[in-house]
């Protein structure tokens, strides 16, 4: 074998010997400084080497730097016995008395502290796994059942309310509620903005001059808006309509983790998992997550399966299809009965740009932008509130919007629905255009000579009657075109 083969004898040393750390090439370097005769010095630095062998290696995985270097620094001063005279080896006696204590002194802490440690990585991990709360389980869309019980939720203050279970039985009881919004300052407050515009965009996303940033990402098209408005007359008016006419707010009623550090990967994951349902059913058009990021859903285009039955009314106006005519805004967040405000300060700031957008988009008025609570109506039983998503404690003013909780309720005043105790009960008061609405139709039955009962059972069955005039999304007139197939409205 040539020596071209084989190698110069310089490249066969370093393949043999693996390389030393950092620390322990330091610590025989200084030792070094005691060795005048240049040739000893050499030799000395490779017998220390090949000495050290595997044991430096080994080294390197105590985790106390003192420790290692020590190490490296005893090992090297006894090497200096093959080479160096008498002299030098006395005066590192001193130095190998200092690394030897060292090194069994940081070897003894080692061992007390290791224990140590461990207990306290027990302690806090037990510590962690007991204060960890369950999340709040539920499904997205709430019925009346669901929104008459009391639920116990992840992050504080307290308040003090109702007991809220089927059986006509009332108790008090202390239920965590959601962080309160931060209020805005009172100059802020009904400041509508003037004039917006798209101010960026990208693949994924959408910034417009107010602040309002939009990810589409999760966007979908659903089947296309196509809806007919009644008049208060009774008369379904001929004008197809495929922009919406209103917003509607909801809560998610969705799982809820603390809105703290600590929870970081949770929030995400239930955020994201919140997102995919959604999509998947393709239950509203916009969603607020609780860090006030915004998503659009299901294209503004299209219609969402959000509203279920519900009844809404403007003028000489009458809206009964609120899925075509009511674009669907959700916050991710649980109502808890209305007695905080359950969404975040950042989910406020987000939800007032987005209103202020679709307001100006679709020229939309002030007073159609209601709340699901206020028009969800359950057919069958003629009962209001079959959602009671912010059918209190929506923040009106805050969005620059008028306060819709004073305005008469058109599903009592023109179709008669009524409520019952566990409304009452999971309300705690009426609204007040719930009373006028109430007065309403009982200054009729008077002047009529009818029974309030009577008057009622009349006028739910010109809902059922205006209703079934409304064609499906399946069963479009000739000259429309057929909507896509979409999902079915599972929120009631």
């Amino acid at each position: 074998m040539t020596a071209a083969a084989s190698g110069s004898p310089t490249e066969r040393y370093r393949r043999e010997r693996p390389p030393v750390s950092r620390e322990c090439g330091e610590e025989l370097t200084r030792i070094t400084d005691d060795i005048d005769d240049p040739v000893v010095k050499l030799r000395y630095l490779q017998g220390a080497l090949n000495k050290e062998g595997d044991k430096s290696a080994l080294v390197q995985f105590v985790p106390i730097p003192p420790a290692r270097r020590a190490w490296y620094r005893l090992k090297g001063l006894l090497a200096l016995d093959g080479v160096a005279d008498e002299a030098v080896a006395n005066r590192t006696l001193a130095a190998r008395k200092t690394a030897r204590r060292v090194v069994v002194g940081t070897t003894a802490a080692a061992l007390l502290f290791v224990p140590v440690l461990v207990a306290i990585i027990a302690w806090q991990v037990n510590k962690w796994s007991s204060d960890a709360p369950e999340p709040m389980a539920s499904t997205v869309g709430s019925s009346t059942e669901a929104n008459a019980t009391a639920i116990e939720s992840a992050t504080a203050p307290l308040a003090v309310q109702p007991t809220l279970t089927a059986a006509p039985v009332e108790a008090d009881v202390t239920v965590n509620q959601a962080p309160v919004a931060e209020p805005l300052e009172a100059e802020d407050l009904g400041i509508v903005p003037s004039m917006l515009w798209l101010a960026d965009r990208g693949p994924d996303w959408e910034l417009y001059s107010n602040g309002l940033r939009i990810e589409t990402a999760y966007t979908v098209k659903g089947a296309p808006r196509n809806y007919r408005v009644h008049s208060r007359a009774g008369q379904l008016l001929p004008t197809r309509h495929s922009r919406p006419i209103g917003i509607l707010f909801h809560t998610s009623e969705s799982d809820l983790w603390p809105l703290e550090p600590d929870y970081e990967k949770e929030l995400r994951r239930g955020s994201e998992a919140l997102l995919r349902f959604v999509r998947r059913e393709q239950a509203y058009n916009y969603l607020i997550d609780r860090f006030g990021r915004v998503y659009r859903v299901v294209d503004d285009e299209s219609r969402a399966n959000h509203a279920g039955h519900g009844v809404w009314s403007r003028g000489g106006e009458v809206y009964l299809d609120l899925n075509s005519a009511f674009l669907g805004v959700s916050f991710e967040s649980r109502w808890e009965g209305g007695r905080t405000l359950p969404i975040t300060r950042a989910q406020l700031i987000a939800g007032r740009n987005l209103t202020h957008y679709l307001r100006q988009r679709f020229s939309i008025a002030p007073e159609m932008c209601v709340t699901h609570g206020l028009v969800s109506v359950s057919p069958k039983r003629g009962l209001i509130g079959y959602h009671l998503d912010w059918a209190r404690g929506f923040p009106f003013e805050a969005f620059g919007l008028p306060d819709l909780y004073s305005q008469t309720l058109p599903s009592v005043s023109l179709f008669g629905f009524n409520y019952d105790s566990e409304f009452l009960r999971t309300m705690g008061e009426r609204w007040p255009g719930l009373i006028a609405a109430e007065r309403q139709l009982a200054d009729e039955a008077r002047e009529r000579a009818m029974s309030l009962d009577d008057l009622r059972r009349e006028r739910q069955a010109q809902y059922r009657r205006w209703r079934a005039a409304i064609p499906t999304p399946t069963s479009a007139e000739p000259e429309l075109e057929t909507p896509a197939p979409q999902t079915a409205d599972r929120r009631g």
